[in-house]
């Protein structure tokens, strides 16, 4: 009698085993599980009572064109957010007294200079920023060179859109690489072919990458949940899996830094109700915008060691296309907006700021030299924006 019960409990602890292998595999988990559990310790949430400031980025993945629309359809889409933005969301103010900032990730591929234009006033009315993105596949150092440099140029002259440091006025923007595949992450070069980006990117100007994270994607990084610098390794791909936190030290000679969002294990809602789901930070359909995501986002403690205080949370989404729309500019981000605004007038510990790619940068550079002000003084501590620098356009 014991045997058979002995023999069906070593079966059922192998068949879940089985099945938990198989589930690792699946979703990639295996590129950043072991890292998530090394560092577990420091996968806490905020002290009771502890001051909380939530650094909100929205980084979208903008792409008007997104599953072959033609222009027309880019255009409706474009206009959509152009309209629907300030209506939905205008009302809402953070603990600085700004409405909610949202950064456009607009790819190099689908320029049309109507869709820019349109973004460009978005962000002149104080929403937000306009960024770059690119995908591309089998390319050369020498072309991506130029592409960057080119489309940088035009959202300057043309627009008035990016940024500049304060001290030399050089022209400087934020990256998003398309398909995930930075520094040619992808075996066979077909969704980038460049294996030294990071390199190119500094010498064109980006001050950070906003890739990650892209679990459940194979070309998520073993390094999650930090904000680090990165050094092209000649002849390797995937330079941006060895890095040095920021406030470790200075800052590495020819280093990029990446910004990720949060990747942490998520037991409220689990598959086949076992096993954890992945809290990536995605804004979706299947992953409404909710404050019931915020201590999952906290607890990834996405962090600059000397301000203890202030919580970089990274958000990405695809929002565009028509499908998106209802998430992020309906009645779902509304009750966010609304939830966080219900927090922070409750809560005297709880400061929400809303903050575009660009202000996450200084944020970072602020407080790697010991800045220990409010926010709002560090919004523009290295990079001003050009939105309002009419005198920048040719």
């Amino acid at each position: 009698m014991y045997e058979w019960l002995a023999a069906i409990a070593a079966l059922a602890v192998l068949g879940l085993a089985a099945a938990l292998a198989w589930h690792v595999h699946r979703r990639q988990m295996m590129r950043w599980l072991p890292t998530y559990l090394s560092e577990r310790s420091r996968s806490r949430p905020p002290e009771p009572g502890q001051d909380v400031h939530l650094l909100l980025l929205f980084a979208d993945h903008f792409e008007p064109k997104m599953d072959g629309a033609g222009k027309e359809q880019g255009m409706q889409r474009v206009e959509t957010w152009v309209r629907e933005f300030p209506r939905q969301f205008g009302r809402f103010r953070d603990s600085d007294g700004r409405p909610p900032r949202y950064t456009f990730f607009f790819p190099i591929e689908e320029y049309e200079p109507d869709y820019v234009e349109r973004l460009a006033e978005l962000c002149r009315a104080g929403f937000g920023e306009v960024e770059i993105h690119l995908h591309h596949g089998r390319d050369t150092a020498n072309n991506l060179r130029r592409r960057l440099v080119e489309f940088r140029d035009t959202l300057v002259k043309r627009h008035g859109l990016l940024s500049r440091h304060k001290d030399t006025g050089e022209i400087a923007y934020g990256f998003i690489h398309g398909n995930w595949s930075l520094c040619n992450a992808i075996a066979g070069g077909k969704y980038c072919g460049v294996e030294n980006e990071l390199a190119i990117l500094r010498d064109t100007g980006c001050y950070a990458d906003f890739t990650f994270p892209s679990a459940p994607h194979v070309t998520q990084p073993p390094i999650i949940n930090a904000i680090y610098y990165a050094c092209d390794r000649p002849g390797e791909p995937r330079s941006h899996e060895v890095g040095w936190p920021v406030g470790s030290g200075p800052q590495p000679p020819k280093s990029l830094m990446l910004v990720q969002g949060p990747l942490v294990l998520d037991w409220r809602h689990r598959k086949l109700g076992i096993f954890p789901a992945t809290e990536n930070g995605c804004l979706q359909a299947s992953q409404l915008p909710s404050i019931e995501r915020l201590p999952a986002w906290l607890r990834a403690r996405v962090q600059v060691p000397s301000r203890s205080d202030w919580y970089f949370v990274k958000l990405h989404a695809h929002g565009a296309e028509e499908k998106a729309h209802e998430t992020l500019l309906g009645p779902p981000m509304v009750r966010f907006h609304e939830e966080l605004a219900r927090l922070a007038q409750q809560d005297t510990h709880f400061h929400l700021h809303y903050v575009t790619a660009r202000e996450i940068y200084n944020l970072v550079k602020a407080a790697e030299a010991g800045f220990a002000g409010p926010v709002r003084e560090a919004l523009d501590y290295q990079l001003l924006s050009n939105v309002s620098a009419d005198s920048l356009r040719s």
